[in-house]
């Protein structure tokens, strides 16, 4: 093993770290970017480099219903098995129809007990007959509990109303209008983006997800139980799960910025004033809760949630990882040693978009339940760029 070599894979490299900074009009500013995008090639990341954004997913994945809703193809209070095909139910509660509103707010009734990363032969309506993937307490349209079952459910919805699988759903109704080189599970994106993807780490150094070298993944979905990868196989509108709707989004720091132009915008074009209204419109949590970080959703609406504002009355909430009390909307994402986030303030006309890996595994914060990581680096990002403070201690291991 050369000298070389055996620092890569005996010393955790630095995390990579990227936030930029948008508003109202428009612009869009690198405030940090740090780190490598891929150690072991070398490879200094940047704000247009595309990473699996985690749980921001979500909020994406809503603008796509969105526009299906306003095209008349969905509606979010309709029984969601008139997309689907196959009727759902909540074993506990059969006569109470599920509809995308409660899915999209995670007010379904669905868990993360049975696994959502189906193999490419499962079925979902044979998946959601467990009685494990239902809270047998919580019925639809009940309380809160965040569980990313609901979003192949979703993603079959919207195959369903389309007829196109997800992830070409998407490329159609989000990623191609708003001029995105972006995509679920690798398939879609260019041959540049896939050159810039961004390899995550644990917080051991250790590669999680994308070591591609520039080349697709073989199978870009779960493969089969037999380990076949033969995609002409998927069944619209019965599985979902396939190209990871829950967290799977490549996008880059830039990608997710000029989202939040257009949400800061009210629309601008690709959804109308209305739709977002419904997208922003905020219920309380009760009680607060969070993915293992007691504090983390203090309210959360259809695939967004906040950080800071009226909630923080609470004092079980600690939503507020800007540390300034001010309301954001937006959504955080947290998987494979990245944690990330889309947040943009309405009433100062203002947002940023950030990610960073390596990550430790339930890394808390020392004044919100986001990790300190997160803290650390929106801290930065909002100060003068030419701060060059830097992102992380020699205390923080990395």
């Amino acid at each position: 093993m050369s000298l070389v070599l055996f620092l890569l894979t005996s010393i955790a490299p630095p995390p990579a770290a990227v936030a930029v900074r948008f508003d109202r009009a428009g612009t869009v500013e690198t405030r940090v970017a740090e780190g490598l995008a891929d150690v072991g090639r070398g490879r200094t990341v940047t704000a247009d480099d595309p990473v699996r954004i985690a749980s921001v997913s979500k909020l994406v994945v809503a603008l796509g219903v969105l526009r299906l809703v306003e095209a008349g193809k969905l509606d979010l209070d309709r029984d969601v098995s008139d997309y689907l095909g196959w009727r759902l139910r909540h074993p506990a509660f059969p006569n109470r129809p599920v509809t995308l509103a409660q899915l999209l707010g995670h007010r379904a009734g669905l868990t993360d007990d049975v696994n959502y990363a189906l193999p490419l032969d499962a079925d979902l309506e044979k998946t959601l007959a467990d009685t494990a993937a239902w809270d047998g307490a919580r019925p639809p349209g009940g309380d809160f509990a965040y569980a990313n079952m609901n979003y192949p459910v979703i993603a079959a919805a919207i195959e369903g109303a389309t007829g196109e699988r997800f992830d070409a759903a998407m490329q159609r109704l989000v990623f191609k209008p708003l001029g995105l080189d972006a995509c679920f599970n690798w398939p879609a994106c260019s041959d540049a983006a896939l050159a810039r993807a961004v390899v995550l780490y644990g917080a051991d150094g250790m590669v999680q997800r994308d070591d591609l070298g520039g080349k697709r993944p073989e199978c870009p979905v779960v493969p089969a139980a037999d380990g076949s990868c033969d995609l002409s196989t998927y069944r619209l509108a019965r599985h979902g799960a396939g190209f990871s709707p829950q967290g799977g989004l490549r996008i880059s720091a830039n990608g997710l910025a000029r989202i939040g132009v257009m949400l800061l915008r009210g629309g601008d074009g690709f959804l109308k004033p209305q739709s977002l209204a419904r997208l922003e419109a905020m219920a309380r949590v009760h009680p607060v809760s969070g993915e293992g970080t007691g504090g983390l959703f203090c309210e959360y609406g259809a695939a967004m949630h906040s950080t800071g504002g009226p909630a923080l009355a609470d004092p079980a909430c600690r939503d507020d990882l800007f540390g300034d009390g001010r309301l954001r909307l937006g959504h955080s994402g947290d998987a494979y040693g990245l944690r990330s986030g889309l947040w943009f303030d309405l009433e100062a006309g203002n947002g940023i978009a950030y990610f960073v890996t390596q990550v430790p595994e339930g890394q808390k914060g020392d004044r919100s339940a986001y990790s300190a990581a997160e803290e650390r680096l929106v801290d930065k990002a909002l100060r003068p760029p030419t701060d060059a403070s830097p992102l992380a201690s020699p205390a923080d291991g990395h």
